[in-house]
């Protein structure tokens, strides 16, 4: 048997690349996206910061839909 088949499925070996895609650490950084959003459609002060709000809070939402399906 292959070293990968005797530690399971869910758990490969560790790579730089495995350790940056990590659910805890982008969870946050699309969820601040989405609050990033909200807050620049609902300031009265800035006609930009109204209209690109829309693209912050659908960022933010794929942004969150993507890492969902990262492994924690």
């Amino acid at each position: 048997m292959s070293q990968q088949r005797e530690r399971g499925r869910g758990q490969l070996e560790r790579g730089p690349i495995r350790r940056l895609l990590r659910r805890g650490l982008w969870e946050p950084v699309a969820m601040t996206l989405i609050g990033i959003g909200v807050v620049m459609m609902t300031q009265p002060v800035s006609l930009w910061l109204y209209s690109n709000s829309f693209t912050f809070i659908l960022a933010g939402t794929l942004g969150y839909l993507v890492v969902s399906h990262f492994p924690e």
